[in-house]
């Protein structure tokens, strides 16, 4: 993590008080982010999307939603590829998000590049296998672990760009959870995960005599679940920074002893809750980013999973970070790759074979922001009237 306040790179984004949402000053944002990505971005100035690049992603189609899309940062950013400089793009309707995300990004940059790694990467499936009794069981959960590399052979046989990593079955009564983890590349990858599970699962069976076979059996998918907690599903990462302390009371009219114990009440509340979600707003930073980059919305509710971490360091600065070990997103494959959503992550500098890594240590340092922004604001009591001020829907030319 780097020690000295990051200064040099990307602009502040162009504003304009009195009429922010005048043609002129978006296309003026628009052109920045073009001169970033170094290519156009048509789909996000208007233009149609052709509705045959819809093929494969939706049926009974008529149309396309239109979410307004607002760009936070720039956002200092220390990487598994090195440093670099992001402007983050946000699809939503809650006024005052993007603003919050920002002032979160100048907070950590103030404080030297947001460090982020991904620490461990596979997309585990969980089979469920019953038998007639738990020796019956036991001896499939001995024939998985047996035939572990002959299943990673016949993973590769259907599949060029994923691959099975692990084999770790589990015995839950007379049934065997068959948990399954695939390195599956820049994509989400489940439909290559599911189509070998179900081949996998289905050889166990025949093998030894299973009663009743499911593919989906232990249904992780797309829900809140403990797993995702503690082993990790998609990504997990890691992002953490600095904020100094005098940029905290300067900025945010706040300590960082404030934060601390904020954050520790907050983790009371947590606790007594039973959630997996440590974080004070994960799901607004996901769902705009993922929106935004044509992710799978429903993934939400697992990717939401993790803990943020607020501590002093030794110079009495406040150190945050967070952990999402189940980061479930994709730079290929999916709607990724079309209209609007290529051309966010073109902004990103994400897009394509080789985006997913940097893409997940790009959200989960977004994510730190909006944290460590909206935790300030509750501190200093600030979050109901910053609302008042931007996020409030009022008929156009009021105020």
């Amino acid at each position: 993590m780097a020690g000295a306040s990051f200064q040099a790179g990307l602009p502040r984004i162009p504003r304009d008080r009195p009429d922010d949402y005048h043609p002129e000053i978006v296309k003026r944002r628009r052109a920045l982010c073009e001169g970033v990505a170094k290519v156009e971005f048509p789909h996000l100035g208007g233009a149609p999307v052709p509705l045959e690049t819809a093929q494969g992603n939706v049926e009974n189609l008529i149309g396309y939603a239109q979410v307004p899309v607002g760009i936070a940062g720039p956002l200092a950013l220390e990487g598994e590829g090195g440093p670099r400089q992001v402007y983050v793009p946000f699809a939503t309707n809650e006024g005052a998000l993007v603003a919050s995300y920002s002032r979160g990004m100048r907070l950590l940059n103030a404080g030297g590049a947001t460090s982020a790694r991904v620490i461990s990467d596979g997309l585990s499936q969980h089979p469920m296998l019953s038998y007639k009794d738990l020796a019956a069981a036991s001896a499939a959960r001995d024939v998985a672990i047996r035939e572990t590399e002959r299943y990673k052979v016949l993973a590769k046989e259907h599949t060029s760009h994923g691959e099975l990593l692990r084999v770790e079955p589990e015995l839950l009564g007379r049934r065997l959870i068959l948990r399954l983890v695939f390195q599956t590349g820049d994509a989400i990858g489940v439909n290559m995960a599911a189509e070998a599970s179900d081949r996998i699962s289905a050889d166990l069976a025949h093998q030894t005599s299973a009663l009743e076979r499911f593919v989906h059996g232990q249904d992780v998918e797309k829900r809140a679940n403990a797993r995702a907690q503690v082993e990790g599903r998609g990504r997990s990462v890691i992002a953490e920074g600095v904020v100094p302390r005098n940029v905290l009371l300067e900025a945010a009219r706040t300590t960082p002893e404030q934060m601390v114990r904020c954050a520790r009440s907050y983790a009371v509340g947590f606790a007594q809750l039973g959630t997996q979600n440590w974080m004070v707003q994960a799901a607004n930073g996901l769902a705009g980013v993922m929106l935004a980059c044509g992710q799978d919305l429903a993934y939400l509710t697992e990717s939401s999973t993790g803990q943020l971490d607020l501590d002093l360091t030794s110079e009495g600065d406040l150190y945050a970070s967070v952990t999402m070990p189940s980061l479930i997103v994709g730079t290929v494959g999916g709607g990724s790759q079309k209209g609007t959503a290529k051309e966010c992550l073109d902004l990103l500098g994400c897009s394509g074979n080789g985006g997913a890594r940097p893409f997940a240590e790009i959200v989960a340092a977004t994510v730190l922001a909006g944290d460590i922004s909206l935790m300030a604001a509750f501190c200093s009591h600030e979050f109901i009237s910053a609302h008042e001020r931007l996020g409030r829907n009022r008929p156009l030319g009021q105020v």
